[in-house]
Protein backbone atom coordinates (compact mmCIF):
# COMPACT_ATOMS: atom_id res chain seq x y z
CA UNK A 1 0.00 0.00 0.00
CA UNK A 2 1.13 3.23 -1.07
CA UNK A 3 -0.28 5.78 1.85
CA UNK A 4 -1.31 9.45 1.44
CA UNK A 5 -2.60 11.77 3.98
CA UNK A 6 -6.43 11.82 5.79
CA UNK A 7 -8.41 8.75 6.83
CA UNK A 8 -8.59 6.58 3.74
CA UNK A 9 -5.22 4.83 4.13
CA UNK A 10 -6.08 3.82 8.26
CA UNK A 11 -9.70 2.51 7.26
CA UNK A 12 -7.82 0.12 4.37
CA UNK A 13 -5.22 -1.15 6.81
CA UNK A 14 -8.60 -1.64 9.67
CA UNK A 15 -10.34 -3.89 7.04
CA UNK A 16 -6.87 -5.46 5.73
CA UNK A 17 -6.20 -6.67 9.61
CA UNK A 18 -9.61 -7.87 9.78
CA UNK A 19 -9.54 -9.99 6.84
CA UNK A 20 -6.27 -11.39 8.05
CA UNK A 21 -4.90 -9.28 4.94
CA UNK A 22 -0.72 -8.84 5.39
CA UNK A 23 -0.30 -5.17 4.21
CA UNK A 24 3.31 -3.71 3.60
CA UNK A 25 2.67 -0.01 3.75
CA UNK A 26 5.01 2.73 2.18
CA UNK A 27 4.03 5.90 3.48
CA UNK A 28 4.92 9.55 1.79
CA UNK A 29 6.74 11.98 4.09
CA UNK A 30 4.45 15.11 5.51
CA UNK A 31 1.55 13.86 3.98
CA UNK A 32 0.85 10.23 5.71
CA UNK A 33 -0.24 10.13 9.24
CA UNK A 34 2.46 8.15 12.23
CA UNK A 35 -0.91 6.50 13.38
CA UNK A 36 -0.29 4.10 10.59
CA UNK A 37 2.41 2.32 12.39
CA UNK A 38 -0.97 1.43 14.85
CA UNK A 39 -2.48 -0.48 12.44
CA UNK A 40 0.12 -1.74 10.25
CA UNK A 41 0.57 -5.82 10.47
CA UNK A 42 4.22 -5.25 9.79
CA UNK A 43 6.65 -2.71 9.02
CA UNK A 44 5.87 0.81 7.75
CA UNK A 45 8.49 2.15 5.29
CA UNK A 46 8.60 6.09 5.01
CA UNK A 47 9.54 7.91 2.12
CA UNK A 48 9.83 10.99 0.16
CA UNK A 49 7.21 11.85 -2.36
CA UNK A 50 10.01 11.99 -5.16
CA UNK A 51 12.04 9.13 -4.39
CA UNK A 52 10.78 6.21 -6.92
CA UNK A 53 13.91 4.61 -7.09
CA UNK A 54 13.60 3.73 -3.05
CA UNK A 55 9.48 2.67 -3.80
CA UNK A 56 10.32 0.15 -6.37
CA UNK A 57 13.13 -1.32 -4.08
CA UNK A 58 10.59 -1.86 -0.78
CA UNK A 59 8.18 -3.32 -3.12
CA UNK A 60 11.25 -5.75 -4.86
CA UNK A 61 12.70 -6.61 -1.47
CA UNK A 62 9.24 -7.04 0.13
CA UNK A 63 8.06 -9.74 -2.41
CA UNK A 64 5.40 -7.36 -3.16
CA UNK A 65 3.47 -7.42 -6.62
CA UNK A 66 0.71 -5.88 -6.41
CA UNK A 67 -0.21 -2.09 -4.92
CA UNK A 68 -2.85 -0.40 -4.10
CA UNK A 69 -2.97 3.89 -3.62
CA UNK A 70 -4.57 5.07 -0.99
CA UNK A 71 -5.84 8.52 0.41
CA UNK A 72 -4.33 12.20 -0.92
CA UNK A 73 -1.36 13.57 -2.08
CA UNK A 74 -1.53 17.35 -1.99
CA UNK A 75 -1.34 18.68 -5.44
CA UNK A 76 0.84 21.50 -4.19
CA UNK A 77 3.29 19.09 -2.85
CA UNK A 78 3.41 17.33 -6.00
CA UNK A 79 4.53 20.43 -7.88
CA UNK A 80 6.06 22.11 -5.82
CA UNK A 81 7.85 20.31 -2.83
CA UNK A 82 8.92 16.89 -4.90
CA UNK A 83 12.80 16.35 -5.26
CA UNK A 84 12.70 13.88 -7.45
CA UNK A 85 15.71 11.19 -7.46
CA UNK A 86 16.94 9.57 -11.23
CA UNK A 87 14.22 7.27 -11.42
CA UNK A 88 11.65 10.12 -11.31
CA UNK A 89 13.65 12.20 -13.59
CA UNK A 90 13.14 10.13 -16.22
CA UNK A 91 9.76 9.26 -15.84
CA UNK A 92 9.12 13.26 -15.71
CA UNK A 93 11.21 13.76 -19.12
CA UNK A 94 9.10 11.32 -21.33
CA UNK A 95 5.78 12.63 -20.49
CA UNK A 96 3.74 14.84 -22.98
CA UNK A 97 1.86 16.57 -19.62
CA UNK A 98 2.89 17.36 -16.27
CA UNK A 99 -0.51 16.93 -14.71
CA UNK A 100 -1.65 14.34 -12.09
CA UNK A 101 -2.71 11.95 -13.92
CA UNK A 102 -0.03 11.69 -16.14
CA UNK A 103 2.61 11.96 -13.60
CA UNK A 104 0.72 8.69 -11.71
CA UNK A 105 -0.26 6.98 -15.23
CA UNK A 106 3.98 7.10 -15.89
CA UNK A 107 4.15 5.83 -12.63
CA UNK A 108 2.28 2.64 -13.11
CA UNK A 109 3.82 1.73 -15.93
CA UNK A 110 7.36 1.96 -14.43
CA UNK A 111 6.36 -0.18 -11.69
CA UNK A 112 4.36 -2.67 -14.01
CA UNK A 113 7.99 -3.05 -15.68
CA UNK A 114 9.42 -4.12 -12.58
CA UNK A 115 6.31 -6.97 -12.07
CA UNK A 116 4.56 -4.56 -9.50
CA UNK A 117 0.82 -4.16 -10.48
CA UNK A 118 -1.75 -1.47 -9.46
CA UNK A 119 -5.23 -2.49 -8.52
CA UNK A 120 -8.24 -0.77 -7.18
CA UNK A 121 -7.46 1.30 -4.76
CA UNK A 122 -10.91 1.26 -3.33
CA UNK A 123 -10.67 -3.06 -3.05
CA UNK A 124 -10.51 -2.82 0.78
CA UNK A 125 -13.69 -0.57 0.99
CA UNK A 126 -15.93 -1.27 -0.95
CA UNK A 127 -19.08 -0.42 1.37
CA UNK A 128 -18.02 3.09 1.32
CA UNK A 129 -18.50 3.85 -2.42
CA UNK A 130 -21.42 5.90 -2.02
CA UNK A 131 -24.91 3.76 -3.27
CA UNK A 132 -26.56 5.99 -5.84
CA UNK A 133 -30.14 8.14 -4.39
CA UNK A 134 -30.69 10.60 -1.93
CA UNK A 135 -28.16 9.61 0.83
CA UNK A 136 -29.88 11.76 3.41
CA UNK A 137 -32.97 12.67 5.13
CA UNK A 138 -33.65 15.52 3.22
CA UNK A 139 -34.25 15.29 -0.40
CA UNK A 140 -32.67 18.51 -2.36
CA UNK A 141 -35.27 21.86 -2.98
CA UNK A 142 -35.80 22.45 -6.62
CA UNK A 143 -33.23 25.74 -7.03
CA UNK A 144 -30.45 22.90 -5.49
CA UNK A 145 -31.32 20.23 -7.77
CA UNK A 146 -31.49 23.07 -10.33
CA UNK A 147 -27.56 24.47 -9.22
CA UNK A 148 -26.76 20.45 -8.79
CA UNK A 149 -27.71 19.62 -12.90
CA UNK A 150 -26.20 22.28 -14.16
CA UNK A 151 -22.83 21.78 -11.65
CA UNK A 152 -22.38 18.61 -12.57
CA UNK A 153 -21.55 18.87 -16.00
CA UNK A 154 -18.48 21.78 -15.18
CA UNK A 155 -17.55 19.02 -12.54
CA UNK A 156 -17.42 16.65 -15.08
CA UNK A 157 -15.80 18.50 -17.33
CA UNK A 158 -13.39 19.62 -14.61
CA UNK A 159 -12.34 16.15 -13.16
CA UNK A 160 -12.07 14.82 -17.02
CA UNK A 161 -9.65 17.56 -17.93
CA UNK A 162 -7.45 16.73 -14.68
CA UNK A 163 -7.84 19.92 -13.19
CA UNK A 164 -10.41 19.26 -9.97
CA UNK A 165 -13.14 17.27 -8.80
CA UNK A 166 -15.40 19.96 -7.44
CA UNK A 167 -17.08 23.42 -8.24
CA UNK A 168 -19.22 25.51 -6.00
CA UNK A 169 -22.47 26.41 -8.14
CA UNK A 170 -24.74 29.31 -6.54
CA UNK A 171 -28.21 30.75 -8.45
CA UNK A 172 -27.25 28.51 -11.12
CA UNK A 173 -23.94 30.12 -11.08
CA UNK A 174 -20.15 28.60 -11.63
CA UNK A 175 -18.85 30.75 -8.08
CA UNK A 176 -15.58 28.69 -7.91
CA UNK A 177 -13.80 25.97 -9.34
CA UNK A 178 -11.26 23.75 -7.71
CA UNK A 179 -7.38 23.02 -8.79
CA UNK A 180 -4.76 22.34 -6.41
CA UNK A 181 -6.17 23.86 -3.50
CA UNK A 182 -8.46 21.16 -2.56
CA UNK A 183 -12.19 21.06 -1.97
CA UNK A 184 -12.66 22.58 1.35
CA UNK A 185 -10.23 25.46 0.65
CA UNK A 186 -12.26 25.73 -2.55
CA UNK A 187 -15.39 26.13 -0.65
CA UNK A 188 -13.98 28.74 1.41
CA UNK A 189 -13.39 30.80 -1.09
CA UNK A 190 -16.72 30.55 -2.82
CA UNK A 191 -18.09 31.48 0.56
CA UNK A 192 -15.91 34.72 0.55
CA UNK A 193 -17.48 35.80 -2.59
CA UNK A 194 -21.13 35.69 -1.91
CA UNK A 195 -22.14 37.38 0.97
CA UNK A 196 -24.17 34.65 2.72
CA UNK A 197 -25.71 33.12 -0.29
CA UNK A 198 -26.36 29.11 -0.19
CA UNK A 199 -23.96 27.43 -2.16
CA UNK A 200 -24.34 23.71 -3.40
CA UNK A 201 -21.15 21.46 -3.79
CA UNK A 202 -20.50 19.05 -6.80
CA UNK A 203 -18.21 16.42 -6.93
CA UNK A 204 -17.45 14.35 -9.90
CA UNK A 205 -14.53 11.19 -10.99
CA UNK A 206 -12.58 10.97 -13.44
CA UNK A 207 -13.34 10.13 -17.08
CA UNK A 208 -12.66 6.53 -16.56
CA UNK A 209 -13.55 3.34 -15.77
CA UNK A 210 -10.76 2.51 -12.86
CA UNK A 211 -10.28 3.37 -10.09
CA UNK A 212 -6.91 2.78 -9.46
CA UNK A 213 -5.79 6.34 -8.05
CA UNK A 214 -7.44 9.91 -7.29
CA UNK A 215 -11.04 8.16 -6.23
CA UNK A 216 -13.13 11.39 -5.02
CA UNK A 217 -13.08 11.28 -1.10
CA UNK A 218 -15.66 12.84 1.49
CA UNK A 219 -15.94 12.89 4.57
CA UNK A 220 -16.79 14.21 8.36
CA UNK A 221 -14.51 17.05 7.25
CA UNK A 222 -16.38 17.90 3.94
CA UNK A 223 -19.66 18.07 5.82
CA UNK A 224 -18.13 20.15 8.49
CA UNK A 225 -16.62 23.18 5.86
CA UNK A 226 -20.25 22.75 4.08
CA UNK A 227 -21.85 23.85 7.58
CA UNK A 228 -19.43 26.61 7.61
CA UNK A 229 -19.90 27.99 4.39
CA UNK A 230 -23.52 27.83 4.26
CA UNK A 231 -23.45 25.06 1.87
CA UNK A 232 -26.46 23.24 1.61
CA UNK A 233 -26.33 20.65 -0.65
CA UNK A 234 -23.37 17.75 -2.29
CA UNK A 235 -23.97 15.94 -5.31
CA UNK A 236 -21.43 13.37 -5.87
CA UNK A 237 -20.65 9.97 -8.31
CA UNK A 238 -22.19 6.91 -7.05
CA UNK A 239 -20.20 3.57 -7.03
CA UNK A 240 -17.00 6.39 -7.42
CA UNK A 241 -16.47 8.30 -4.45
CA UNK A 242 -15.59 7.02 -0.74
CA UNK A 243 -17.63 8.09 1.97
CA UNK A 244 -15.18 7.84 4.95
CA UNK A 245 -16.25 7.43 8.55
CA UNK A 246 -19.99 7.19 6.70
CA UNK A 247 -22.38 6.54 9.02
CA UNK A 248 -21.08 10.00 11.15
CA UNK A 249 -20.93 11.74 8.36
CA UNK A 250 -24.22 11.41 7.23
CA UNK A 251 -25.32 11.52 10.82
CA UNK A 252 -23.92 14.60 11.18
CA UNK A 253 -25.49 15.73 7.98
CA UNK A 254 -28.97 15.37 9.16
CA UNK A 255 -28.44 16.91 11.76
CA UNK A 256 -27.38 19.96 9.83
CA UNK A 257 -30.46 19.60 7.44
CA UNK A 258 -27.95 19.52 4.42
CA UNK A 259 -28.65 16.87 1.70
CA UNK A 260 -26.46 14.43 0.27
CA UNK A 261 -27.12 13.26 -3.40
CA UNK A 262 -25.38 10.52 -5.29
CA UNK A 263 -25.63 10.10 -9.10
CA UNK A 264 -24.64 7.67 -11.77
CA UNK A 265 -21.48 9.57 -13.51
CA UNK A 266 -22.11 11.00 -16.56
CA UNK A 267 -19.44 9.83 -17.81
CA UNK A 268 -16.71 6.47 -17.37
CA UNK A 269 -14.53 5.62 -20.39
CA UNK A 270 -12.48 2.50 -20.31
CA UNK A 271 -8.73 4.89 -21.19
CA UNK A 272 -8.00 8.06 -19.72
Amino acid sequence: MIAGNGRFPLLALETARREGHEVVVVAIENEATPDLVQFASSAVHWINIGQLGKLIEIFKREGVTQVMMTGQVKHVSIFSGIKPDWRLVKLLTSLKHKNTAALIGGVQRVMEEEGIQLVDSTVLLKPLLAPEGVLTRRKPSKEEESDIKYGRRLASALATADIGQSVAISERACVAAEAMEGTDAMLRRAAALTAGRPLRLVKASRGRAHLLFDVPVAGLTTIETMIETNTTAFALDSGRTLLLDKDEMLKRANEANLTIVAYPPLEATAHE
